[in-house]
């Protein structure tokens, strides 16, 4: 990121603990739905500095990379495990053309990006290039192909390509650029936002094409089965939602779906993104995480929906892009869509996996927008610098939950009041790891007070606990390249006395423990 100027932090916050401890209660021998590790999912555009500087530098670049891409990039991601990325869009599918992308980079012939600031886009980091960035960091691709300005011919030729055997011309014309293998492809978004920058559809239009795509782009890959996913619903309409479902009850063998995307941005105060995210107020935090906890009830209008039409739970909700949309840092593109990531940010991404987690009989994926540089990022790159955001630190301590089964969870969330905006006080998901470790994850909400937690389990006497929390001198804390470390996580641990396992958290803060017999 580049020319990212690092306001000054005028909020302190004070940190007075409560009387008495909160019950937290956790019933082990009863595991309920798996938190899908793709809940924990990223999204990669051809926006501002995401792609370029921030995966791809070139393979002449000073920048220590691989084949181009970045190895301190992909060395941070991989302590994600992050499940699969969404790429190459975003309002950028609908008008990318895939074969710009592939070959020899001299002869690739370059375009301009008229969603995201006018800018050039060289085509230089393309097909190739996103399968070999996918494979170092360990992840799932999810294609979304070009719906609003291509046709389903040149997205099934995209996938011939990607996909096909070298017995295949177009999988013998990948071969030649370097990858004889067949690349997989484990989910394919048809299309992109199709009700606005993907082409203003009617839901009935939309349909259509849907149907057209669902049919003829094949996956050729046996190795790796291909999740199809539609253009769902904008927030809280549900047009798209009625009539990508009702259709898929009617679906015949000639096609087929297993998800629906919805998006939801935390926009505070509403269209368009004006927000500050740094050097902001106490009521800003709170107006922002009030915005961010109504991603629940926004879901659950939508499972509604689909449980109408489809109550095996079949189809997967797929929030492919969530996170905070505030305004553009002084000083920047506005194209680029470039903003800081703080404390309250880490507050917001724990209470979207809490939510994704409690509805993820629905929920099966998610992807934050987006992964580097842009909105709430995970990481901030200015040429050979990198630092890990707020953000990161909370995907990285969420680790333990992936693929986990939740476990019934009893707490009272309390309620506060910041600036005469009502909130909850704490938010609390627990977990039962493969392996039989037991996770509980705490936010506490309140930007004032800290808070303390009687921790039990039914049944199980427990012993100690031990993890991280992440915590900072303010809600508006942040990481800069000067002070890359102000926010980051630290030791937590706890031993019952009397049988009692009290933990003591921070205001504002995201708490990640092993519960140890």
């Amino acid at each position: 990121m580049r020319h990212l100027i690092a306001l000054s932090l005028g909020l302190l916050l004070t940190s007075t603990s409560t009387l008495a401890a909160t019950p937290i209660v956790i019933t082990p021998d009863k595991p309920g739905i798996v938190i899908d590790r793709h809940i924990f999912g990223q999204f990669a555009e051809h926006l501002g500095h995401g792609i370029y500087g921030g995966i791809w530098v070139g393979k002449d670049s000073t920048i220590p990379n691989t084949r181009g891409i970045r190895n301190d990039v992909v060395a941070a991601l991989k302590e994600l495990h992050v499940p699969d990325v969404r790429w190459p869009g975003g309002c950028f599918a609908d008008e990318y053309h895939w074969r710009r992308g592939i070959g020899p980079q001299d002869k690739r012939k370059s375009a301009v990006n008229t969603n995201w600031g006018g800018v050039g886009e060289p085509n230089s980091f393309g097909t190739e290039e996103f399968m070999d960035f996918a494979q170092q960091i360990g992840t799932e691709a999810y294609v979304s192909v070009n719906v609003g300005s291509g046709t389903p011919g040149e997205a099934a030729e995209w996938l011939e390509y990607m996909t096909s055997s070298t017995d295949d011309s177009l999988g013998r014309e990948r071969a030649d650029n370097g990858h004889a293998a067949p690349y997989k492809v484990a989910m394919l978004g048809i299309g992109n936002e199709a009700w606005g920058c993907g082409g203003s559809m009617t839901p009935e239009f939309y349909v259509d094409q849907m149907k057209l795509y669902a049919h003829f782009v094949h996956n050729y890959n046996n190795a790796q089965p291909m999740k199809r996913i539609a253009v769902g619903p904008d927030s809280g309409k549900t047009e798209y939602t009625e009539a990508v479902m009702k259709a898929w009850t009617e679906h015949t063998w000639a096609w087929d779906l297993e998800g629906i995307s919805l998006h939801n941005y935390t926009v505070p105060e509403g269209w368009p993104p004006h927000s500050k995210s740094t050097d902001f107020s106490v009521k800003d935090y709170a107006v922002t995480i009030k915005a961010a906890l109504e991603m629940d009830g926004l879901i659950s209008k939508h499972e509604a929906i689909m449980d109408k039409y489809d109550p095996a739970k079949k189809l997967a909700l797929v929030v492919d892009e969530w996170g905070a949309w505030l305004a553009p840092a002084p000083g920047t593109n506005p194209g680029f869509l470039i903003q800081q990531n703080s404390q309250r940010d880490a507050v917001l991404a724990a209470l979207h996996f809490n939510i994704f987690a409690r509805h993820g009989d629905r929920v099966r994926m998610a992807n934050i927008a987006q992964m580097i540089n842009v909105l709430q990022a995970m990481i901030l790159t200015d040429n050979d610098k990198m630092l890990l955001t707020p953000t990161y630190h909370v995907f990285k301590m969420y680790v333990p939950f992936q693929d986990a089964k939740l476990l019934p969870v009893q707490f009272d969330q309390g309620k506060t009041s910041v600036n005469d905006i009502a909130l909850p006080n704490v938010d609390v998901i627990a977990a039962k790891s493969k392996e039989g470790k037991i996770w509980l994850a705490i936010t506490n909400i309140d930007p004032n007070k800290s808070m303390d937690f009687d921790v039990s389990e039914i049944g199980v006497k427990i012993s100690k606990a031990e993890g991280q929390t992440l915590k900072a001198p303010n809600v508006n804390s942040i990481n800069t390249f000067a002070a890359p470390k102000t926010v980051t996580p630290s030791a937590i641990s706890a031993k019952s006395v009397n049988g009692k396992l009290v933990l003591s958290l921070a205001p504002a803060s995201v708490s990640v423990v092993e519960l140890i017999p």
